[in-house]
């Protein structure tokens, strides 16, 4: 069961800016990666869509982890050092998952970025995996509000 980050932005102008939920900007289209994946194909997964990772989703549909590229990267440079056979991703994926809600406020999504090392963190709402948000969509929505800002003091 996934870690669901619970905080709220409490900045003091927070009501002059339009709200943004983590849905508004999340990926909703998934690059998902399989337990029984070999690394190798993992990473090709990654370097084809061009992300940094990706949830750990099982036969099912249930989703058991994160593989990030960090996690490849650890893991394939100790496979070409040592001369070792290739591993599965079951093997390396983070099993503790921390998430946030569809819901969530982007100041608050952003607030755990900073307070964290994720730079991409799965979107659950009631239950469900339905995205994925990322240190850039957290940006891409400060400049939406940036602009609505300019919007408003030009009035």
């Amino acid at each position: 069961m996934p870690i669901s980050y619970k905080p709220e932005y409490t900045g003091k102008d927070r009501r002059k800016h339009p709200r943004i939920a983590a849905r508004d900007v999340m990926s909703k289209k998934l690059i998902k990666v399989m337990p029984e994946m070999k690394i190798q194909d993992a990473v090709n997964v990654f370097l084809k869509n061009k992300v940094s990772g990706a949830p750990v989703v099982d036969e099912d549909g249930i989703h058991v982890g994160m593989l990030s590229e960090k996690d490849c990267l650890k893991l394939m440079m100790n496979e070409l050092y040592h001369e070792s056979p290739g591993t599965l991703v079951k093997d390396y994926m983070s099993h503790i998952i921390h998430s946030v809600e569809a819901d969530m406020d982007i100041f608050s999504v952003a607030q755990i970025f900073i307070e964290t090392p994720y730079r991409r963190l799965p979107v659950y709402d009631k239950g469900k995996l339905v995205g994925q948000i990322s240190r850039r969509d957290c940006l891409k929505a400060m400049q939406l509000i940036q602009k609505h800002k300019k919007k408003v003091v030009k009035k």
